[in-house]
C-alpha cells in the first residue's frame, strides 16, 4: 500500500478475465471515492481480452465530458480475500489506475484516508419498505 500526504492511497489489485480467469494482471490502484466505476488503461484491459459490453458518457475530473467503453472484470483485492465482478472503464492508454466506489461497494468496503486503508462496512438492502415482512 502506498500513501500520500494528501490521504489518498494505492491498494493492490488483480484484474482478471471473468471467462478466463488465467488471464490477468496485477496493479497498483488509485482508491477514488469520486470516480463512479473503476478505470484501467485500455490497453491493459484488451490484453487479458475483456470485452466491451457499450459505451457510457462520463465526466471526467477535469469537467470535460467524454464517451468512453465499459465492460465487466473480475477484481480480487488481496488484503480482502475475495473475487468480485465489477463494471470497468476503458481508460486512456498509459492513464492511471483507479478503483471506484461501485467497486468498494461491492467489496463492503469504504477508504479510510487518514489509515490508507479498506474497512469494512455494514451494507444496507432495501431500506425501510424491504426490510418489512411480506404483506
Amino acid at each position: 500500500m502506498e500513501k500520500t500526504k494528501m490521504g489518498m492511497f494505492k491498494v493492490k489489485a488483480r484484474v482478471a478475465n471473468p471467462t478466463d480467469p488465467k488471464r490477468y494482471f496485477e496493479e497498483d490502484f488509485w482508491v477514488d471515492t469520486g470516480a463512479l466505476h473503476s478505470f484501467v488503461p485500455e490497453d491493459r484491459l484488451q490484453a487479458i481480452g475483456i470485452e466491451p459490453l457499450h459505451t457510457r458518457e462520463l465526466i471526467l475530473a477535469d469537467g470535460r465530458r467524454e464517451r468512453r467503453i465499459i465492460g465487466a472484470a473480475s477484481f480480487t483485492v488481496p488484503e480482502l480475500k475475495e473475487t468480485l465482478p465489477c463494471l470497468v472503464i476503458f481508460g486512456p492508454k498509459d492513464s492511471l489506475c483507479l478503483l471506484g466506489a461501485t467497486t468498494l461497494e461491492n467489496f463492503g468496503v469504504e477508504a479510510d484516508p487518514a489509515t490508507g486503508k479498506l474497512k469494512p462496512i455494514a451494507a444496507i438492502v432495501g431500506g425501510f419498505i424491504a426490510s418489512r415482512p411480506g404483506e
